[in-house]
């Protein structure tokens, strides 16, 4: 089954990619844990994803086009990244989940992908 595992950070986790001081402890344990669940075999994919600072919100209300700029929210934790991971059970993505760095300064949601719809 897959599940898609949604990283979420708060902005200090965020700004520790910028701090010299702690960018390569932040890579160093995102890419052994990328590395990890790709080394199983459960990765399907996944990216990080830019700040929400640079991210465009579109809505459409009566056939009108609304574009925003930036966040639409003000969240304390942003969508950092995501990672689809084709494992057994919801067990086994909760464990996967539990790996994750941003697991103690953020969170990570995880969700059942959909099936396509059958032809």
């Amino acid at each position: 089954m897959h599940y898609m595992l949604l990283f979420h950070e708060t902005s200090a986790e965020r700004a520790k990619p910028n701090d010299p001081a702690q960018a390569e402890a932040y890579w160093g344990g995102w890419t052994a844990y990328i590395g990890a669940i790709a080394q199983s075999g459960a990765m399907v994919s996944g990216n990080g994803l830019q700040p929400p600072d640079v991210a465009t919100t579109l809505r459409v209300e009566n056939g009108k086009r609304h574009v925003v700029d930036g966040p639409f929210a003000d969240t304390k934790e942003m969508l950092a990244g995501y990672v689809i991971v084709d494992v057994p059970d919801l067990d086994a993505a909760l464990e996967w989940a539990s790996r994750a760095p941003c697991v103690t300064g953020g969170s990570v949601e995880i969700r059942p992908v959909m099936p396509p719809p059958s032809a």
